[in-house]
């Protein structure tokens, strides 16, 4: 026997069918209803898109445009201010050839020289620097396990860094001549009197903890050499350097400049190697694109 919940599952089936039919119903026979909806749908996409392409046809245009700018205003806001001065370019580590041509470039364009490019071999050659300097007390390098030997070590990156930028006008000036084959592994132009030095930081992977200690000892005593001279000492990287070696250039307490491989970074770069101070570029560790350079803190 049939009861009221029988008669209403039937009711709300026929009425689920009836619904379905309707649908079907017009989805078959009013196909322009479809089609008119569907054309509406791609004629609004297609404009959206149009609109997007002219939109971004004209931001390529104002971008060409204010590079255009900017490449012809460089040359003016840098010009003169490396005048007749020698700069050096000092890689710890690999050297590369696209970071000389954009340093030299910069240097150039700014009035100045790039006299002296070398670049430090890493890891050290702990052996081949004991022999060079058989005679003296350098030739203790090799043990630059203890803490003497670490001392010695950043003793003697102080002495190369002071020899490096005033062209080996120091007493003893014959030890970077001495050492030249087992510290560098290139040099290219000559020692001359520096006013301005770049460094390019490229420790390479997979050195031994003594040869680490080793590298980081000579290179804190390179630079304090350099600094001692007075001579402003920049570090350089590209935007694509990873990992960035900014946090080893503020460890250092240099400047550095983060986008060489682009103008803000080669205008950054030379008002650095004017004397200003500060962490330049466009990633996350740079204080500012560029140098203040109204009231810039400068040398002469």
């Amino acid at each position: 026997m049939f009861d009221y919940r029988y008669h209403a599952l039937s009711l709300a089936a026929v009425l689920l069918a009836l619904a379905v039919g309707v649908v079907i119903g017009v989805a078959i026979g009013d196909s322009n209803l479809v089609s008119s909806a569907k054309s509406g749908i791609v004629h609004d996409l297609s404009s959206e898109v149009s609109g997007a392409q002219h939109q971004a046809g004209q931001l390529r245009a104002q971008l060409t445009g204010e590079e255009a700018f900017v490449n012809d205003l460089y040359p003016i806001a840098v010009h003169g201010l490396l005048s007749g001065r020698n700069v050096g370019l000092v890689f710890l580590g690999s050297p590369s050839n696209r970071v000389n041509g954009l340093v030299r470039n910069a240097v150039t364009q700014a009035g100045g020289d790039l006299v002296t490019v070398v670049a430090v071999r890493e890891p050290l050659d702990l052996a081949g620097l004991a022999r060079a300097a058989a005679g003296t007390h350098f030739a203790a390098l090799a043990a630059v396990g203890s803490p003497a030997g670490r001392k010695l070590m950043a003793r003697f990156g102080g002495i190369v860094g002071r020899q490096l930028v005033s062209g080996g006008q120091l007493v003893g000036r014959e030890l970077l001549s001495r050492e030249r084959g087992p510290l560098l592994s290139a040099f290219d132009g000559q020692l001359g009197k520096l006013a301005g030095l770049v460094v390019v930081h490229a420790q390479p992977a997979g050195m031994s903890p003594q040869q680490q200690e080793a590298s980081g000892a000579f290179e804190s005593g390179l630079l304090d050499g350099a600094g001692t001279a007075g001579v402003p000492t920049v570090g350089a990287e590209l935007s694509s350097t990873q990992p960035s070696q900014v946090p080893w250039y503020q460890a250092q307490n240099i400047s550095s400049v983060d986008d060489l491989d682009a103008i803000a970074g080669q205008a950054a770069l030379v008002y650095a190697l004017r004397g200003s101070r500060g962490t330049y570029g466009i990633k996350p560790t740079a204080d500012s694109l560029l140098p203040n350079v109204v009231g810039a803190s400068t040398q002469p």
